[in-house]
């Protein structure tokens, strides 16, 4: 499981690496408006709006990758082996009694209900 969580994880950085750099290639919205009036926004390398839908569905392709990899780490990460030298695996056995001691040592509780007070006494 060592090698697979490894890939997975190395998979899943080189596309967080990857959507880090193509959203900050996009150009925002309130560029296209200054596009329209021939700001010089023409001359990029993919033309002026060729590069907004290769540079989105690449984004959303590295984004559906991420995710994917998320879920394989969580799901890799969430198998135990049986034989895990856990903390708690570790713990005496002699914690029963100290919950029996607690048990017994409980408070009694009256068996005579408190009288209630009917009227309050007006100033």
């Amino acid at each position: 499981m060592g090698f697979l969580s490894g890939l997975i994880m190395t998979i899943q950085l080189l596309s967080a690496v990857g959507m880090i750099f193509l959203i900050l290639l996009q150009h925002g919205k309130g560029a296209d408006m200054g596009a329209a009036f021939g700001s010089g926004s023409s001359g990029s390398l993919f033309g002026a709006t060729g590069g907004a839908n290769f540079l989105s569905r690449t984004t959303a392709v590295l984004a559906a990758v991420f995710f994917v990899c998320t879920l394989a780490l969580a799901f890799v990460g969430g198998v135990r082996p049986d034989n895990s030298s856990s903390v708690l695996g570790s713990v005496p056995a002699t914690a029963a009694p100290v919950a029996q001691q607690a048990e017994q040592a409980a408070p009694v509780v009256p068996t005579e209900p408190a009288k209630a007070v009917d009227q309050i006494p007006a100033k």
